[in-house]
């Protein structure tokens, strides 16, 4: 049999991360003949990973553009991704989650009558607006997908449930767990310090910047975050995304508080060394409520609804909003109640085991031997 012609398609830094595992397994199968695609819908945050991961693509679509908007988005990376599958003819597509980029792949492939896996199929909030605009993207992507790999068994639920066939749907555990444990003791993480931190001081890691937590929201979240810098002996670390309608925000509130670190993005070793430094973490980011439970943090969650409640059934994490008071009081309890700490952060995941791109790898050559 000649050799399978697959495109592996991302844009994003969360796709890099969940795609890059499966990436390297496609690479050393004799099988595959494999293509990875970059639309650079996040230039600057793809990047960063690209050498973390040992990356290079094949083909950089560079669309990204000065305060694009998602139409743009959309229409650039469809039409630049009609012409190159027109030129490549593959024979099957990844795409990655919820992402405008992976909602426009997934549109494309399916124009073309290819056969698309989507890894991380079947989160969902039911609420097309939270988030946004990433709930529509998966549902559009879940009824275009022809493998769906899905991390755990409430997303398997979610499907069956839309009408997806049960053989089209497949178990994996989430490939974030498979990245994330491949890093997580290496060197390039452990040879990282932070100098400007105390060590003697509780640490509290914050990542806030999704799009429907813009305004009043994040607003909120930071005001919170300030009462918990001035009345508790912590220290907290923002990377704080480069979004304008984020940093305008974010820097108004927080700026001249001196125990609150506003810090530019980081790359993901970094990442993970503030994630195994810190003693807690407060985030609206759906990677980190994935992340921290396998290194044993314990989670707050800083939006409305969440599509990862696995976290929250387990007791690894907490669903606490955007009010300025939950928030508070969520952080004060996790820092004057140690019972409950040692509860919540007990290392133990629930969205997989390391070996989910294994399994999503073996499917495909299945699907194709078969």
């Amino acid at each position: 049999m000649s050799r399978l012609k697959v495109l592996v398609i991302f844009g994003t830094r969360p796709e890099v991360i969940k795609l890059a595992p499966i990436i390297r397994i496609l690479k050393g199968d004799p099988n595959f003949s494999v293509k990875v695609v970059n639309t650079a819908q996040h230039r600057e945050m793809v990047d960063q990973l690209l050498s973390i991961f040992e990356i290079r693509p094949d083909v950089d679509l560079n669309i990204m553009r000065s305060s694009q908007s998602l139409s743009y988005i959309t229409t650039a990376a469809i039409n630049r991704l009609s012409e190159l599958i027109n030129d490549l003819n593959p024979n099957y597509v990844f795409v990655q989650g919820d992402t405008t980029t992976a909602m426009a792949a997934a549109l494309v492939a399916f124009y073309h009558k290819i056969p698309l896996g989507h890894v991380e199929a079947g989160l969902r909030t039911y609420d097309r607006y939270s988030p946004f605009p990433e709930e529509m993207n998966r549902r559009i992507i879940g009824v275009l997908a022809y493998h769906h790999f899905a991390p755990t068994e409430k997303a398997v639920q979610a499907l069956l449930a839309e009408g997806i066939e049960k053989d089209r749907i497949f178990l994996t555990g989430n490939t974030i767990v498979d990245a994330l444990l491949q890093l997580l003791d290496s060197p390039q993480v452990n040879q990282i310090h932070f100098d400007f931190l105390d060590p003697a001081k509780k640490l509290i890691l914050l990542t806030a910047h999704r799009r429907e937590n813009w305004g009043y929201k994040l607003e909120n979240i930071c005001r919170a975050v300030k009462r918990i810098a001035l009345e508790f002996d912590v220290e907290i670390v923002y990377p704080v995304h480069l979004n304008p309608n984020v940093r305008k925000t974010v820097f108004r509130t927080l700026k001249n508080v001196p125990n609150v670190h506003l810090i530019n993005p980081v790359n993901y070793l970094e990442l993970i060394a503030l994630l195994k430094r810190s003693y807690f973490v407060m985030t609206d980011s759906g990677g980190i409520q994935e992340e921290a439970p396998v290194v044993g943090k314990p989670v707050l969650v800083l939006r409305d609804k969440t599509e990862r409640p696995e976290g929250i059934e387990l007791g690894v994490a907490k669903l606490v909003g955007t009010d300025e008071n939950e928030i508070y009081h969520a952080a004060a309890e996790l820092l004057e109640n140690y019972y409950l700490y040692r509860q919540m952060a007990t290392p133990k995941s629930p969205y997989g085991d390391g070996k989910a791109a294994q399994r999503i790898v073996r499917i495909v050559n299945d699907f194709f031997n078969s």
